[in-house]
């Protein structure tokens, strides 16, 4: 298969898997819930995903995929055209009013750094299997989490509630690229609240 095409078809299946993941995902959100407060501070808001995306951004407007179909793997537009695809990922515009917030936000664990049995760094992401074989999703659909006591993930199939401060902040990695940071207060495992 030619690289582009099949590269096309992955993004296209990627931007279409954070919209489903949101649609369940944010599915907990329409309910109530209660301002909790841990380690004294107060959490402002749940969250999703799309509410890291300014209003006016689209994943579609980041690179001309026109061309991609017509590239061979070994075309050396090929290469450029993911050099600018990866570039353009690693820089998608932030929400500038979720910088210093308390969120609740629902996500899936990148394991970036780990200490024995725990993970004390990890990217949140919106679906499950981003930046695994695929590129990453944009920017800012990606969040560098840190929580120094470590959580053991057992499964990274298993989606977790992460709570804490978010700052806006860009962290690059040769996983990915994020837009926003979180000092992780409390992570638990996800439920349909």
């Amino acid at each position: 298969m030619k690289f582009m095409r099949q590269l096309f078809l992955s993004l296209v299946t990627r931007f279409a898997a954070p919209v489903m993941a949101g649609l369940i995902l944010s599915f907990s959100l329409l309910l109530p819930v209660q301002a909790a407060t841990i380690n004294g501070q107060t959490i402002d808001e749940s969250i999703d995903w799309d509410s890291l995306m300014p209003a006016n951004f689209s994943p579609d407007t980041l690179f001309d995929s026109s061309q991609f179909g017509e590239l061979d793997d070994y075309d050396p537009m090929a290469e450029i055209k993911l050099k600018v695809m990866m570039e353009a990922l690693s820089s998608a515009p932030v929400v500038e009013e979720m910088d210093g917030k308390m969120v609740r936000i629902p996500g899936f664990v990148v394991p970036l750094v780990e200490e024995g049995m725990k993970v004390t760094e990890f990217f949140l992401v919106p679906y499950f299997g981003a930046c695994i074989h695929v590129p990453p999703p944009p920017s800012n659909q990606m969040i560098h989490v840190t929580y120094e006591p470590g959580t053991n993930v057992e499964n990274l199939y298993d989606a977790i509630w992460i709570s804490g401060e978010l700052k806006i902040e860009t962290v690059a990695h040769e996983l990915g690229t994020s837009g926003y940071k979180l000092e992780a207060y409390q992570i638990e495992p996800y439920t349909e609240e």
